[in-house]
Parts: structure tokens; sequence; C-alpha cells
């Protein structure tokens, strides 16, 4: 039944997009479970499926840089900066939302996160439905992202209907972990989410000052827990210190790619879920250094390594 899922045909997927289904989208940073973001219904069927909060914004994916001016005609000065300079590529920009988006894509909130993905495919499908795609991780809600076709059937094949819904292989993404979020409607901007665009580079940008996030929680990715294993996960600062533990600790694994961030980044997610495949009972994570790609991926360990007490 999941195999009737996969195409690879752009058409037949805009084509699903257009009579209100679900099609499962390769990006750079993790695969996306996507619907026409103008259509309130084929947004409540994203919540549905992936068991999200419906007060939990939603991504939207537009095919172009130049489509910021139609579906965000308020964004900031700092909005229009980033998207020329960082679109296509992983950087979601949390402008004033547009009549045009219903306030159901973004959690009732009058803000919306808008980004241009760097996958070709992705963008094909947005061209070709015509429509911007409202796009979260195609994975349940708070457990890992997917970085392959493999991890989205796992998660969602049972879920998606074969008859509506398309799940578009494009191979393993390549920066693999989430796109960071800005929040250009603060003053200084705010990073909400570290990801392959660092902070440094949205500073240079602006050629301004830009802040942590402060406030409630406003976009994905910004509760204590996420992206969680089954397993527990523990954090340590050095090899030396994974070892130690592991020694004493049944059924442990470590993970360890401070030598290479962008490989770490790039198969965290696999190691995450490989762990509960294998039935490790604790996996000890290695943190690398707080800066450049560090920063999101001491992000993403530190919220699969969080109290989880829907899990307890």
């Amino acid at each position: 039944m999941t195999q009737r899922l996969i195409r690879s045909d752009i058409e037949h997927a805009a084509t699903a997009v257009r009579a209100g289904g679900l099609v499962v989208l390769p990006t750079e940073t993790v695969y996306g479970l996507a619907a026409d973001a103008t259509d309130p219904v084929a947004v409540g069927r994203i919540f549905e499926v992936k068991g999200r909060p419906a007060d939990h914004p939603l991504i939207v994916h537009l095919a172009d840089p130049e489509d910021l001016a139609r579906w965000a005609p308020d964004a900031p000065d700092s909005a229009r900066r980033l998207a020329a300079t960082a679109w296509p590529g992983p950087l979601t920009l949390i402008v004033p939302r547009s009549p045009q988006l219903p306030a159901e894509v973004a959690g009732g909130r009058d803000t919306v996160g808008l980004r241009v993905p760097a996958h070709p495919m992705a963008r094909a499908v947005i061209r070709s439905a015509g429509v911007p795609l409202a796009a979260p991780s195609a994975n349940r809600f708070g457990e890992v992202s997917p970085t392959t076709v493999d991890h989205v059937v796992d998660d969602l094949g049972s879920l998606l209907d074969p008859e509506r819904d398309v799940v578009l292989d494009g191979g393993p993404c390549p920066v693999g972990v989430e796109s960071t979020i800005v929040d250009c409607t603060t003053q200084p901007v705010q990073i909400l989410r570290s990801g392959a665009i660092t902070a440094d580079q949205v500073r240079a940008i602006l050629d301004a000052e830009v802040a942590g996030a402060a406030g409630p929680a406003r976009a994905s990715g910004m509760l204590a827990s996420h992206y969680a294993p089954h397993c527990e996960v523990r954090l340590v600062d050095s090899a030396d210190d994974a070892a130690a533990l592991a020694a004493g600790t049944l059924g442990a694994r470590v993970l360890d790619l401070t030598d290479d961030l962008p490989r770490y980044a790039r198969e965290l997610y696999a190691a995450l879920r490989a762990a509960d495949r294998d039935g490790v009972r604790t996996l000890i994570a290695v943190l690398p250094a707080a800066e450049g790609l560090g920063h999101a991926l001491c992000d993403r360990l530190g919220k699969a390594a969080a109290p989880r007490p829907s899990r307890s």
C-alpha cells in the first residue's frame, strides 16, 4: 500500500496539491508534509496526519525569492534583505501574515514563517501547483524529523491516502537539520531557531545586531522537547566523557561526529532513528562547540535529550 504513494512525477504531485491532497516533498533540510497553504481544509489535514496542535504555526514555502512581495507585502526591510541574499536556502523569515494566507496556517497568529527551499524538486512542485505550500516536517509531532523517504514511510505511510496523497523521493536531504528561523517583526531581529544559516551570517547580511529568542513560542521547533527518539539521550562534552559514561551504562551507544559538523547535521536524525530501531537504551551524544553550525546541533541534541512529559 505505501509503495503506491511513492512517485517521481512533479506534475502528478502538483495536481494532488491542487485537489487538496498532501504531498511529501524533499527539501535541503528535511522532508516536508505539504499542502496548499491557501486552503484551510488541506492545511487541517497536515495537523491531523502529524498529530500537531492547531496553535503550532506551519512554515509556508514559496517557489522564488520574488514571491515574498506577493505573499508578504508588508514584510519589513530586514526580511526583504535576508530573502534577497539567502533565498533559496535554509532560512525561514517571520513576517506579518497577509490575508491571502489563512489564520490556520499560522496557528491563529498575525505573523507567518516563509521560506524558499533550495531543493529543485520542491520548487518545481510549488511552481507547477501555482500556490505556496505549507510544509512542516513529514513526521509525527515532536518526534525525529525525516531525512529520507524511508523515514517518511515509517512514520506516516499508514496515515496517508494513496488515492489522493503523494510521496516524492528526492534522495537523502543534504543539510539534515531544519531551517534557521529569524523573526523579522522584532527590533532587533531574533533568531528563534538555529540552522545552517548562522547568526553571524544574518548579522553580516543586515549589518545590524541580532538577538536570541525571547517571549512565547511562536515558531516551529521552539518547544523544550522536540526532535526526540524514544530512547534516552544523554549529552556530554567530549569523547572521553562519552567513553566513561558508556562503560557504566547498560545498552548504551555513543554518537560523536564532532570532527565533521556538516556530516553530524546530515546524519543526526538517522542516528537517532537507528538507536530506536536497534533497541539502544541510552544514546550518549557528544556536543560540538557552540559556534557556527554547532549552535543548530546543540539545539537539536538538547531538545532530543529534554524531559518528555507526554511519554512519561
